[in-house]
């Protein structure tokens, strides 16, 4: 759908060809995104020049705060309901079916705080000591924790997060954008990856966590199952009526369930903003925002990764190419940037558009980077995951 690059006119017509469904019926997809964008750019034009500050936005996170503790009391609430049920009366007793099951409920509408992945491919000290400094480096820089466990993967992504009841710190940097990437690139992911750590997002902390993840499994839990074969009619009835009953409690929890999510991630596209803006005070403006402009080409990216690594080459060329790729295509950046407002915006996406992003960080004060990578330094960084390397190259070509 066509769109006037110069003043944005018809940028925020629904495009149903390039957009998923997320609810599957047009109307509600068509008005949801409508909300969605109003809702980012109003975000944008609040935040733009204006410090975005480390402790959230304060009414999302208020919210999701009380929200998480309000689920983990019911829950406990729950489970000692059911415990006194169990020990209260002598056994034998009626009061311990109801006990047992919502003991058992309880179990299962658990708060959950994440594992380590099992397919992470954990990276040691003595292994990578190049890269293990670069981070410690970065993370004095924003004054982020170092992370506890270092990985890597064959995604081209990249995450930090924490995992488990203690908050383990966790970083995985995919091999395919870290090999593509430029130095101050690198040392822009690193300090995007890493200000997750002091940035405040509700989906990394211990208290606002549970707000993401309980009331989703309580609406998958009561999802009515077929169940009954045969019988007669009173037992068709029956499970009829227990259908219908499940169908509208886990409908009503689900709508719930989007609702405190699409709230809560409005504080967490503030936090996205603010590792954008940790990103560019380590690695300088200039490397912070080619770093967002290389993730617009993330299908091109993939496409020369591919192609190289079957040819044998490693990520020298995979930069060569990928930088080939991105002056090919310098004349249309504009235009993509503008295009992944209409194609990223959602109520339910924790990243703000990417356009967004980088016109967030072209409004704010232009910085010079305070960790500079050298290429001497970056080739033995390199050097050191040359096992790692070689076995994503041997499942590019077992994969083709």
């Amino acid at each position: 759908m066509p769109w006037c690059p110069r003043c944005e006119w018809n940028l925020d017509t629904y495009d149903p060809v390039r957009r998923e469904r997320e609810f599957g019926w047009t109307w509600v997809d068509r008005w949801t995104y409508r909300m969605a964008f109003r809702t980012t750019g109003r975000q944008f034009a609040q935040l733009v020049g204006r410090p975005l500050g480390a402790n959230g936005s304060g009414r999302a996170r208020a919210l999701t705060a009380v929200a998480s503790l309000v689920l983990v009391a019911a829950v406990l609430a729950l489970a000692i309901t059911g415990v006194w049920l169990i020990v209260a009366f002598p056994f034998p007793n009626l009061a311990i079916l109801p006990g047992v099951a919502m003991v058992c409920l309880a179990v299962a509408l658990r708060p959950r705080f994440g594992r380590l992945d099992p397919e992470l491919e954990v990276l040691s000290r003595d292994q990578a000591p190049e890269l293990f400094a670069l981070i410690g480096e970065v993370s004095t820089a924003v004054g982020a924790p170092v992370p506890d466990v270092v990985g890597v993967s064959d995604d081209i992504n990249a995450y930090a997060g924490a995992v488990g009841l203690r908050r383990r710190k966790v970083l995985c940097l995919g091999l395919p954008l870290w090999g593509s990437l430029t130095a101050g690139e690198r040392v822009a992911l690193l300090g995007h990856e890493l200000g997750h750590f002091v940035n405040g997002d509700p989906r990394r902390g211990l208290l606002t966590q549970p707000a993401f993840t309980m009331l989703g499994s309580a609406a998958d839990l009561f999802r009515p199952v077929d169940t009954v074969r045969g019988g007669g009619i009173v037992e068709m009835v029956g499970d009829a009526l227990g259908r219908a009953f499940q169908w509208v409690v886990s409908r009503l929890l689900f709508g719930a369930h989007l609702v405190l999510v699409s709230v809560a991630l409005r504080d967490s596209q503030r936090a996205e903003y603010l590792a954008d803006e940790l990103a560019a005070r380590v690695a300088g403006s200039t490397a912070a925002t080619d770093l967002l402009d290389a993730t617009l080409g993330a299908e091109s990216m993939a496409l020369a990764v591919r192609r190289e690594t079957r040819a044998g080459h490693g990520p020298d060329r995979w930069r060569s190419a990928l930088a080939e790729a991105r002056a090919a295509s310098s004349d249309r950046l504009p235009l993509l940037r503008q295009l992944s407002v209409r194609d990223e915006v959602s109520l339910f996406a924790a990243h703000p558009p990417t356009g967004l992003r980088r016109r967030m960080l072209a409004e704010r004060q232009w910085q010079d980077p305070t960790v500079v990578l050298t290429e001497a330094r970056m080739e033995r960084i390199d050097a050191e995951l040359t096992k790692e390397y070689e076995r994503f190259r041997r499942t590019v070509s077992w994969s083709a």
